[in-house]
């Protein structure tokens, strides 16, 4: 598994999870239970974690949707992605 993205935002990792399982990527929240314990401050950033060989595909999805920025490990410099 390779990390996507990461995000408190509960309404954004929502939309990722949706949008990546509509397109039949299979999908693991991380870090779930840490952002409960802490009592759903949203101090905790959650996970969202891909087979490492679809990760490719799914960061070019989040890209497509206009998340480009929110991808983990990338910055979006004039629409392209940088590694």
């Amino acid at each position: 598994m390779k990390e996507l993205l990461r995000t408190t935002d509960i309404v954004l990792l929502s939309y990722v999870n949706s949008l990546l399982g509509d397109a039949g990527f299979p999908v693991l929240i991380a870090d779930v239970h840490v952002s409960s314990i802490e009592g759903s401050i949203g101090a905790f950033p959650r996970r969202v974690l891909v087979a490492a060989e679809d990760w490719e595909e799914c960061a070019k999805l989040l890209t497509d949707a206009d998340l480009g920025d929110q991808i983990a490990g990338r910055a979006v410099s004039s629409g392209v992605l940088q590694a």
